[in-house]
């Protein structure tokens, strides 16, 4: 699927591309599912975000499918291999992709393909979000955009952390989502007063930013602590420092190294595995009706993890 310019969801477009081959130290994936993360489709409308591509380009961060071939000095023992990986920001929407093989992550065989590739974005975020909150037995936490991919994993693992799991998002259908995932707490934020019957909290996990963020952060106890890691609203939380300490709380900004996205990203994979954390696929769209899948995350229709069937 072919991005040939920044607009509405119609510019994506299906086409053909030269078959991938695999270089020195990369492997050639045969996909089987894509991801779709959010903020790809802010990209596609405004060329903004961490990709450093542009048109005309194919887009996609996360796939997973099997290993078809290796390049040199790729162990050869990968080829049937059934594996997630990431594309390096751009050639995801593809029936076929050619990746750095030391980014590959081998899945787990109790899992299915489609499980794990909702997990290699979102698992890794709020394996990230959850050491850099670090809720404890017994504080209240609160989760924004509860009912999307990573509000759905965070609700989970706050909850196994012990804590009281306050769930917000918009709506009767995604407050559902989260009860069903273990929130003890719902409240729709799209209501203006959605703060005003809450008790004070310990966490916030912040996946949308803007007004939302900033009611949120007016809930937190002194000695609390706010991570924000999304802008569904469209712009960051805009919470200052200052504004913090003269609250007694913490803005936290998670660790991010190599070493930390590999050992989360293996994490989320093993918890999965063994029945313990379980990622919402709330939509999957055919390859070719990748501007219908971004059209319904902008619209906010969507729950859960948003994938493409390729194969």
């Amino acid at each position: 699927m072919w991005l040939k310019e920044f607009g509405g969801p119609e510019v994506l477009v299906a086409g053909e591309a030269p078959d991938p081959a695999a270089g020195p130290g990369q492997a050639v994936v045969d996909v089987a599912f894509a991801n779709i993360t959010f903020i790809e489709t802010r990209f596609r409308a405004t060329g903004d975000g961490p990709f450093k591509a542009q048109p005309p380009m194919i887009l996609g961060n996360g796939v997973g499918g099997v290993v078809a071939a290796v390049g040199d000095g790729v162990d050869p023992g990968l080829v049937g291999k059934r594996v997630v990986t990431g594309t390096g920001g751009s050639g995801g929407y593809a029936e076929r992709v050619a990746v750095d093989a030391a980014g590959l992550y081998v899945v787990p065989d109790a899992l299915e393909m489609d499980t794990a590739v909702a997990l290699l974005a979102d698992g890794r975020t709020a394996m990230l979000q959850l050491r850099a909150g670090a809720p404890r037995a017994g504080e209240r936490v609160l989760v924004e955009a509860a009912a999307g991919g990573v509000g759905t994993l965070l609700v989970q693992l706050a909850k196994a952390a012990g804590a009281t799991v306050v769930a917000a998002a918009g709506g009767p259908r995604k407050l559902e989502v989260a009860r069903e995932l273990g929130a003890d707490e719902t409240v729709d934020y799209l209501k203006p007063d959605w703060t005003e019957h809450l008790d004070g909290v310990d966490v916030v996990f912040d996946g949308v930013g803007g007004a939302v963020a900033r009611a949120a952060f007016r809930l937190l106890r002194p000695g609390g602590r706010m991570v924000s890691y999304g802008l569904a609203s469209g712009e960051w939380a805009d919470v200052s420092e200052e504004e913090a300490a003269e609250r007694g709380v913490t803005l936290v900004k998670p660790q991010v190294t190599p070493e930390l996205l590999r050992e989360s990203t293996e994490s989320a994979l093993a918890e999965a595995a063994a029945g313990r954390l379980r990622p919402l696929i709330g939509q999957r769209f055919p390859l070719e009706r990748a501007a219908d899948a971004h059209a319904a995350i902008e619209a906010r229709a969507t729950v859960g993890k948003t994938l493409l069937e390729v194969r």
